[in-house]
């Protein structure tokens, strides 16, 4: 694959084949081919065409992703200089009981991300995500809800709504900050 797509689309790709977790609820998500198996793949093909690319999408797989626009959300983030996020992140109460799952979890400013779907628009995924909004809520995080209108031209509205949140949850962007990928987007969508 690393021959004929592009490295974000490579991404994409290798974040459904490593993909694997076991959570608390459903079933467990099992691999087509463990993140190590591929590593040591790509270890073994020194000088192949379109290695190089290869292991530049390796290093930017995450394990546990659920769907290709949470890795396209993810790397939005990424490339606009934004805090890590973490995939399939776990909300904890004071206790340490997870009381929510979130696609996208940046602990160190309480910023999770939740990327809907159309099997979001069932009466009763709506209800499943309302307990879980309530949930977030209580444990006092920020959640920033995304769906595919928001990933057309060039992923704009997901920096702008995820900066908002870390806005708000207190990030400060560094003075060296440069939003590489997207430049500047309307001041009325970030403020």
């Amino acid at each position: 694959m690393a021959t004929v797509l592009p490295l974000e689309d490579l991404v994409v790709a290798g974040d459904q084949i490593i993909s694997e977790h076991t959570r608390s609820f459903g079933p467990p998500r099992i691999p087509m081919v463990p993140k190590r198996d591929l590593e040591r793949f790509i270890a073994t093909h020194g000088r192949s065409w379109g290695i190089q690319r290869a292991r530049s999408a390796f290093d930017r797989l995450r394990v546990g992703v659920d769907s290709p626009p949470e890795s396209l959300v993810r790397l939005i983030l990424e490339d606009a200089g934004l805090p890590e996020f973490s995939v399939n992140y776990s909300l904890r109460d004071a206790n340490g009981l997870i009381v929510a799952w979130t696609d996208l979890g940046c602990e160190a400013f309480r910023v999770c991300i939740e990327y809907d779907g159309e099997h979001h628009l069932t009466p009763e995924q709506q209800a499943k995500d309302m307990a879980r909004d309530a949930k977030v809520a209580e444990v006092e995080w920020a959640q920033v809800k995304l769906n595919r209108l928001d990933l057309p031209e060039g992923g704009w509205r997901v920096v702008a709504k995820v900066k908002k949140a870390l806005l708000r949850q207190g990030w400060r962007p560094g003075s060296q900050e440069l939003l590489r990928t997207y430049g500047d987007f309307p001041a009325a969508e970030v403020t």
